[in-house]
């Protein structure tokens, strides 16, 4: 699908370098997100810098995910 993730790598600051399967490139901030049930524990770096791909979405070891939607409005273009 055109938001399938390609690429995710983690950044300082909580913050995810994503590549879509469309073209696109970004940076999605995950801060605001770490309050929010399940993913408090991203707050800790050594576990946020676990970050992988599952079927073209972002997930972290214990199931933890970002919503494809969410992703989309959210991330933030760099520019070509």
């Amino acid at each position: 699908m055109h938001w399938d993730v390609l690429l995710v790598k983690p950044l300082p600051d909580y913050q995810l370098y994503v590549e879509l399967a469309d073209g696109r490139k970004g940076i999605f901030d995950v801060k605001p997100y770490m309050d929010r049930g399940v993913l408090r524990e991203l707050r800790d770096v050594q576990y946020f810098n676990q970050v992988g791909l599952t079927l073209g979405a972002i997930t972290w070891p214990h199931e933890q995910d970002i919503d494809p939607e969410t992703l989309l409005e959210e991330l933030q273009p760099i520019p070509a």
